[in-house]
């Protein structure tokens, strides 16, 4: 179980871990729970840094860095741990401040001592495109015959996929024509792969009556009433 603690318990960790690396640190500047400086080179430049302190990841605090990304180079948001957020949702997290160009800092609490870890740093992040679920979207919804699904809904249940489409045409065939070659019925509906529905039989909406040749199920035909009406 998470132990609630005060942001301030959060401040001594993150501003040693920084003043290690070369930053000059001060706390509540201008509404900023810590704002650090670093010397750079021998023109006088300097590095500045925000951390928004937190106990936990919300969208206020990310609103906070957001906004504070207009006063300094880098900012980032530092929470503990064992907050809910980051034990349940870390990859997610890491995802979206990457994706702002926003900093991650976590503070473990061990016993006596504090461990901290900067899971992410602030900068440009161009995030890979995953091409195989992309593909499967875009295969849905150009195969998907009109829109029948209103956005929103729980994602549990019974869904009109394409295909659920299909192998509701292969269904309504059955239906009329009764025990039908395999091979036909996918002439008749004009779908290539109506053989493979029916041989795999999901829903178990076919019956297999001879070599090749299939008719619609009692549960098959309870089924398309359903979702025909």
């Amino acid at each position: 179980m998470a132990v609630k603690r005060p942001e301030t318990d959060l401040y001594l960790p993150v501003k040693h871990m920084l003043e290690q690396q070369g930053f000059t640190v001060k706390g509540e500047v201008k509404q900023c729970d810590i704002f650090a400086l670093k010397e750079q080179g021998d023109q006088g430049d300097a590095l500045s840094l925000v951390v928004e302190l937190k106990t936990t990841v919300n969208l206020t605090l990310i609103l906070q860095a957001v906004e504070r990304m207009a006063v300094a180079d880098n900012v980032y948001i530092a929470v503990p741990a064992d907050c809910a957020p980051i034990k349940k949702q870390q990859k997610s997290i890491v995802k979206l401040v990457r994706r702002l160009g926003i900093g991650l800092i976590v503070v473990a609490f061990v016993g006596q001592q504090t461990f901290v870890e900067t899971v992410a740093s602030p900068g440009d992040y161009q995030p890979r495109k995953n091409l195989k679920k992309s593909r499967l979207i875009l295969n849905e919804f150009h195969q998907r015959d009109g829109d029948p699904e209103v956005g929103g809904a729980a994602s549990r249940g019974k869904k009109m996929t394409v295909y659920r489409q299909r192998c509701i045409n292969v269904a309504r065939y059955l239906a009329q024509a009764g025990a039908t070659k395999a091979s036909v019925v996918a002439l008749e509906v004009d779908d290539p792969k109506a053989r493979y529905l029916l041989s795999t039989n999901v829903y178990k909406w076919f019956e297999r009556v001879s070599q090749g040749v299939y008719q619609l199920s009692a549960h098959g035909h309870e089924e398309l009433q359903l979702w025909l009406s």
